[in-house]
């Protein structure tokens, strides 16, 4: 929260006293669990392909020590 540094920081976010409501609370909750959600899956995806990427490059460089002209 950028607000918090600046001097008025924290009048400005006391101002938003709908967010202490039950509603938006949840609200609040549910979308913090979809964005982690959402980058869990990413996170999946990415892990995936720098295995690959480490798996193709080693290779590559394996057969280049070995004398196979690759590249």
């Amino acid at each position: 929260m950028w607000l918090v540094g600046h001097p008025w920081g924290m009048l400005t976010l006391l101002q938003f006293g709908a967010f202490t409501s039950p509603p938006a609370l949840l609200a609040g909750l549910l979308l913090i669990a979809v964005v982690i959600l959402v980058g869990r899956l990413v996170m999946k995806v990415a892990w995936r392909l720098v295995i690959i990427a480490i798996i193709a490059v080693g290779t590559i460089w394996l057969l280049g020590v070995l004398g196979f002209g690759v590249l």
